[in-house]
């Protein structure tokens, strides 16, 4: 298979996980527009890290032109998902902390399982 419709297959498999994950498992008093968000997100996300960017909330609020609380929301919905693993790291400046993220393991293991 070639490399490009090996991505186009890996970025198809990871829309219908996340789609799956998040639909199918809504949280308790969820709204459908904060599953949607959650969806966009994870999406924006994915591609994030695929170019080696670091999930840092100052860097998805970049990306998204998303408040702070806006991109704060849909991100702490998604750990609590377990979609995103949390971890405190030093800000740019090296002077405070910063939010990172990372998609989880447990996503990646599932998304693995889809390849041949």
């Amino acid at each position: 298979m070639t490399r490009a419709l090996k991505t186009q297959w890996h970025n198809l498999a990871f829309s219908g996980l996340i789609l799956h994950e998040i639909l199918d498992h809504p949280l308790e008093d969820e709204t459908p527009q904060a599953r949607l968000k959650e969806i966009g997100m994870m999406t924006i996300l994915y591609t994030m890290t695929l170019a080696n960017q670091r999930l840092t909330l100052s860097n998805i609020i970049e990306v998204t032109a998303l408040t702070r609380s806006g991109a704060k929301e849909t991100v702490n919905l998604l750990v609590e998902r377990g979609m995103l693993k949390e971890t405190i790291v030093k800000n740019s400046l090296g002077r405070g902390t910063a939010r990172q993220f990372e998609i989880s393991e447990e996503l990646l293991k599932k998304l693995s399982s889809f390849e041949s």
